[in-house]
C-alpha cells in the first residue's frame, strides 16, 4: 500500500475514534433501519403473516417484503400499522 493512502486511512481511523469518544462531530449522519418495525407490530398482535396481510388488505408477499426491509409501507397501510402499534386491541376489535 502506498504510504499516502495508508496515512489517509490512518487519519480516518483517528477521526472515527474522536467521533466515537464524542470529541468530534461527524460530517454526515446516516440513519439506518428507520423503517416501521412491521414484524414487531405483527408479533404484538399475535397474528401470522397471512392473517396480518389480510387485516391490512395486502398480499402476504408484500408483507414479507416490508418485514425484510426490501420495501416500505405507504399510505393507509403505514398509518394502520402505526395505529396497531399504539392500540393493538382496537385494531383487533375492528378487524373482527
Amino acid at each position: 500500500m502506498r504510504k499516502e493512502l495508508f496515512e489517509e486511512l490512518l487519519e480516518s481511523v483517528r477521526q472515527a475514534k474522536a467521533i466515537e469518544r464524542g470529541d468530534a462531530k461527524p460530517s454526515r449522519v446516516f440513519v439506518v433501519n428507520q423503517r416501521l418495525e412491521v414484524a414487531r407490530v405483527r408479533a404484538q398482535l399475535g397474528l401470522s403473516q397471512s392473517k396480518f396481510a389480510a387485516l391490512l388488505g395486502i398480499s402476504a408477499n408484500t408483507l414479507k417484503n416490508w418485514e425484510q426491509g426490501r420495501r416500505q409501507p405507504t399510505g393507509a397501510a403505514r398509518v394502520l400499522i402505526k395505529v396497531a402499534a399504539r392500540h393493538p386491541k382496537i385494531v383487533l376489535e375492528a378487524a373482527a
